[in-house]
């Protein structure tokens, strides 16, 4: 249903696998609150061919992004560049006074997310980090069922995420923000500080090297985080490993499980264990991205803050950072305290259904 305002006009900015397979279609599908009207890329061949395959008249080749702010049409971008981009390219469209919806992880330091957060203050406009599960009706269940105690008090939440990465993928390449702590292990910080609704207050990480492919970047970590009220974290990533995506958050009555948790393009899982009484829920695929684009153009038209704000991008940086840290000086690191957060929030489930995969121009999976 049509909202009745006038749609946000976003231009997007990369034209990698994400954006082509998943952010250029989703406007389609956001009830008219979003609407894409540009493309940047350093490819004209490409950003021409999905051009004329969405309809868009405006591309804009890098050198020209500060063209592309001065659109009148592009009120807001979608980043979905190599991690290494975001900061310079978030504060540009700050400058320009343009909305920003930026791809995780925000940045690679805590220090150039605070850049970038103030950068959006000081423009006077909305930063947004692209956490498409904090709309996603499985994971938010989860946070809503530890929340009112379904589990009793949790206090054990752990994790495994990996895939066989292609060789010689951008995500193999340090200079890039690179590795699976970065790409992976996002979503398993963003995951237990969710459901604990807390900050941890130490991690402890350990790297493993690999073959040819993981010269630059670890291949897997494996990671320790402790929170407040002796409750732990620990999570190990890979790109290197058969594909596998779930948690487990075990509490002192019960314990939560969800299969495909972190996915996009396959079914979720979610099992909840009380003594002898199992439950099981499935949830079929469907579309993350058009939720935050909703999201996010609401957020805009009615000058409030998105949820998934830059605090939260940066809160995950903090943490992946020190897990690096750790990794490299062998050491638990502690993290200054901060209070929590009760974000995701579950009233934001927003259930939109798949459409059809587009014609994708040059745009590779990162997994074998």
């Amino acid at each position: 249903m049509a909202t009745g305002r006038r749609p946000v006009g976003f231009a997007v900015v990369g034209l990698g696998h994400i954006a082509q397979s998943q952010v250029l279609p989703a406007f389609e599908r956001t009830e008219g609150k979003a609407r894409l009207v540009a493309l940047v890329s350093g490819d004209e061949r490409k950003s021409r061919a999905l051009a004329s395959i969405y309809g868009i008249g405006k591309c804009f080749s890098y050198d020209r992004f500060d063209d592309c702010l001065a659109d009148e049409e592009v009120e807001a971008v979608y980043i979905a560049l190599p991690n290494d981009l975001h900061r310079p390219y978030v504060e540009r469209a700050a400058r320009a006074g343009v909305h920003v919806l930026c791809e995780k992880p925000l940045a690679l330091s805590e220090a150039d997310c605070r850049a970038m957060i103030d950068a959006c203050a000081t423009g006077g406009v909305e930063l947004m980090t692209a956490y498409r599960l904090h709309f996603e009706e499985a994971n938010l269940r989860a946070v809503d069922w530890v929340r009112r105690r379904r589990i009793g008090e949790p206090r054990v939440f752990s994790s495994l995420f990996g895939y066989q990465v292609e060789p010689g993928n951008i995500r193999t390449s340090a200079e890039r923000g690179g590795g699976p702590a970065w790409d992976l292990g996002i979503y398993c910080v963003n995951a237990a500080r969710s459901l604990f609704g807390d900050e941890p207050v130490e991690v402890f990480a350990e790297a493993l090297g690999g073959d040819a492919r993981f010269r630059d970047v670890e291949a897997a970590m494996g990671a320790l985080l402790r929170f407040p009220g002796e409750r732990i974290a620990q999570f190990s990533v890979s790109f290197d490993t058969a594909p596998v995506a779930h948690w487990r958050m075990m509490g002192t009555e019960g314990e939560l499980e969800l299969v495909d948790a972190y996915e996009y393009a396959a079914p979720r899982k979610l099992t909840l264990r009380r003594d002898d009484d199992v439950v099981h829920y499935e949830f079929g695929v469907v579309d993350q991205f058009a939720p935050e684009l909703a999201h996010f153009a609401d957020c805009i038209r009615e000058g409030r803050r998105p949820i998934p704000d830059g605090e939260e991008g940066l809160r995950d940086v903090r943490i992946v950072e020190a897990l690096h840290r750790s990794a490299r000086e062998r050491r638990p690191i502690a993290l200054p305290s901060l209070p929590g957060r009760l974000r995701p929030d579950p009233s934001l489930a927003i259930h939109v259904p798949p459409g059809a995969v587009p014609p994708l121009v040059e745009a590779e999976a990162p997994s074998q």
